[in-house]
């Protein structure tokens, strides 16, 4: 399991994320979202709504795993969506995610 997924379960483990398309959404209305990943396999409907939904409220959005490993990573069922809560977990995701260059990064660096 590479180092993402690792960092998104500790930050599972410590409560600070919120997975599944409502759960994803209401973090990012509310505020409470500092980072969104979106399954690479989600649907193209899914994609664009939270790439939308990111943009407009500025938080830094990917597209990362598939929605296996990314429930996998949270310990649960297949995820097509989740934010990270917290700053520290979601710029260390951040980092790590521009450094693999595996994603795509739909955000503007300006955001935050």
């Amino acid at each position: 399991m590479d180092k993402i997924i690792s960092m998104i379960g500790m930050a599972t483990k410590a409560g600070r994320t919120a997975s599944g398309e409502f759960m994803t959404e209401r973090a990012v209305k509310k505020g409470d979202a500092f980072l969104v990943i979106v399954a690479e396999d989600a649907s193209e409907n899914t994609k664009k709504m939270f790439e939308n939904m990111c943009t407009f409220y500025q938080i830094p959005f990917y597209i990362y795993g598939t929605k296996e490993t990314l429930g996998h990573g949270m310990g649960k069922a297949i995820r097509a969506s989740l934010a990270i809560l917290d700053q520290g977990f979601g710029d260390a995701v951040k980092k790590r995610l521009d450094e693999s260059g595996n994603c795509s990064a739909k955000s503007s660096e300006e955001m935050r």
